[in-house]
């Protein structure tokens, strides 16, 4: 296979799964739509069930505020880096990205909107609800930050997240070396980000934010395959083993 047939493959993958990742989040936004609004009209029957609304301390709250302020530092990055190549690879990756996460964080807002839940939980710390999630008997083993805890630092408030220090270097950072950069702080944040949706996928009870977090999970992953196909065509790779 040509170079060229090489590139065309990759760019037909990055698409497939940003533009797979965009359907899911309409779906279930048009879901989440439909739900809302059977429960809306049910207040017109006696002996129709109250809708559920998950608790302010639930899973279900839990990652809808968290994975709303991952996704927000995803879009960050990505318009940082647009600004910063003119590769059309990696300008395209981060606009299917940009444009994907910032689809779900509205949906996760509004969620919360709908069962009139605070978007920040008061004295509560981040990723509380996995740990939560842990010590009533789920398994959450292999979760990068959950068994011994994950500390904030430098602005990095959950795994997977880019401190300040490593954005301030994005933002310095012009072509190849902003290129691979970005790369390895959105790998780092997709593989928080997959662990966080898995966790949803296995403690929250709404089931179309379960099934919106499922769709992550295999978005990020066919993303994460991607972007270590472009980390080698650099010359670079992921960092090992950080998540943290």
């Amino acid at each position: 296979m040509t170079e060229t047939a090489e590139a065309a493959g990759r760019t037909r993958r990055i698409r497939w799964a940003a533009g797979s990742a965009v359907a899911l989040a309409l779906l279930f936004a048009g879901a989440a739509t439909v739900a809302a609004a059977r429960d809306g009209g049910a207040e017109h029957h006696v002996s129709a069930p109250a809708p559920q609304v998950p608790a302010a301390d639930s899973a279900d709250a839990g990652f809808a505020r968290d994975m709303a302020v991952h996704h927000q530092q995803a879009v960050e990055m990505s318009f940082i880096v647009r600004d910063r190549t003119d590769d059309e690879d990696v300008r395209r990756l981060a606009y299917d990205i940009a444009n994907t996460q910032a689809n779900q964080r509205g949906m996760l807002l509004g969620w919360l909107d709908l069962w009139e839940l605070p978007k920040a939980a008061a004295g509560q710390e981040p990723m509380a609800w996995m740990s939560a999630g842990r010590h009533a008997g789920h398994d959450m083993a292999g979760m990068p930050g959950m068994d011994a805890g994950y500390e904030p630092h430098d602005g990095s408030l959950m795994p997977g997240m880019a401190t300040r220090t490593e954005l301030e270097q994005l933002r310095g950072a012009h072509g190849e070396q902003a290129e691979i950069l970005y790369l390895q702080l959105m790998t780092d944040h997709h593989r928080g980000g997959v662990d966080m949706a898995r966790g949803c996928a296995d403690l929250c009870t709404v089931k179309v934010e379960k099934r919106l977090a499922r769709g992550m999970v295999e978005g990020q992953q066919s993303e994460l395959e991607a972007m270590a196909g472009m980390l080698a065509e650099r010359g670079a790779a992921p960092r090992p083993g950080k998540v943290s």
